[in-house]
């Protein structure tokens, strides 16, 4: 690489560094706040709340690795031209054609790394997301409970009280759990208590040592006491964690015909392509015209057309997901059209270039 690639390359990496760390920062601020206002630090603690927020912005990079090079090949190739540098690159040799080059080159590692994110890193962190969300939503979940304190619920008739809570360990002792039912009532009572991790195929469960069940039943003369060593307890109201097709991996959509899970693994193998696309497009906004700041006209034109290809990704993969378009050409139409109207640019600007020799 020499110096002008080398030159041309740092005016686009730095504004994407800076971009991307906003855009990110921004995300992660705009979650924490939605999840502070959702009381979810208060259902399963201030670290699990930053781990949520961590795989969320996780999960966003994949869409904000695009916009972030994008924006940056934008701002950095606008000022090249703002300050005639592109057209003294020119006198010297360094034709449009070759600075395209040159962000291609930056564009396809860029576009790896966004496919990586996209069909490893996005399933994986859904799956711990889901997971997250379930305990945040557990009526049960012991995260929320403190020692000495009884928590209870109108809406399922629910009393919990907790004795003592040791919070490395996330053990429990001398717990009293009361539930009004229909026709019943049941108090279990156990020495101690543990709710151990689950997975995306597992609903949330509390684990009971030694303790006793009483069957409190309002007809009959006769109640029932049930000792147990140890209980597995499954809220009835819990929402259970079942399959969902963005926590799947990439192998398990490759074999599926359900349009939704093609729809899910055509946007992941679309994210590279999207950002070497937006890449490219991006470049062929560039003029080369001495004396003239353009840059204001550029980057509006810029935010349009952004504007129109979120939309009609959003509207294709929607496309394939109700069945409307098949898996061929599925979501794919789109990035056709895209590189057409790349071909164009470019052509039109090899066209201009013979015609002014």
């Amino acid at each position: 690489m020499n110096i002008i690639e080398r030159y041309i390359t740092r005016e686009v990496l730095i504004p994407f560094t800076v971009v991307i760390t906003i855009l990110a920062g921004l995300f992660a601020s705009f979650s924490s706040a939605r999840f502070l206002a959702g009381a979810i630090t208060e259902s399963l603690g201030f670290a699990a709340m930053i781990k949520l927020v961590l795989l969320k912005t996780l999960i966003a990079l994949e869409v904000l690795v695009p916009i972030a090079l994008y924006v940056a090949i934008i701002i950095g190739l606008s000022r090249l031209n703002k300050d005639q540098e592109i057209n003294v690159l020119r006198a010297v040799g360094v034709s449009r054609n070759r600075i395209i080059y040159i962000v291609l080159m930056i564009a396809i590692p860029v576009g790896i790394i966004s496919g990586m994110l996209s069909i490893y890193a996005r399933p994986w962190a859904y799956a711990e997301s889901y997971i997250l969300d379930a305990q945040a939503e557990a009526e049960l979940n012991t995260n929320r409970f403190q020692a000495g304190r009884f928590y209870g619920s109108e809406v399922s008739g629910r009393v919990i009280y907790v004795q003592k809570k040791d919070e490395a360990d996330k053990e429990m002792e001398n717990i009293f759990h009361y539930i009004k039912k229909e026709n019943s009532s049941e108090i279990v009572i156990a020495k101690e208590a543990r709710q151990p991790q689950v997975t995306l195929q597992q609903r949330p469960r509390i684990q009971l040592y030694e303790g006793h069940i009483f069957e409190l039943t309002h007809a009959a003369k006769k109640d029932s006491v049930i000792k147990f060593e140890k209980l597995t307890f499954f809220p009835d109201n819990d929402n259970e964690v079942n399959y969902r097709r963005k926590a799947a991996t990439t192998a398990q959509l490759w074999d599926s015909d359900q349009p939704r899970e093609i729809a899910e693994l055509q946007w992941r193998l679309s994210r590279p392509v999207a950002t070497i696309l937006l890449a490219l497009i991006a470049a062929s906004f560039i003029r080369t015209a001495p004396r003239q700041d353009k840059g204001d006209r550029t980057y509006f034109v810029a935010a349009i057309v952004f504007a129109i290809y979120y939309n009609l990704s959003g509207l294709a993969q929607t496309w394939v997901e109700q069945g409307v378009v098949g898996s061929l050409p599925g979501i794919w139409w789109l990035y056709i059209l895209i590189l057409t109207a790349v071909g164009l640019l470019l052509s039109e600007s090899i066209r201009t270039k013979l015609s002014r020799q």
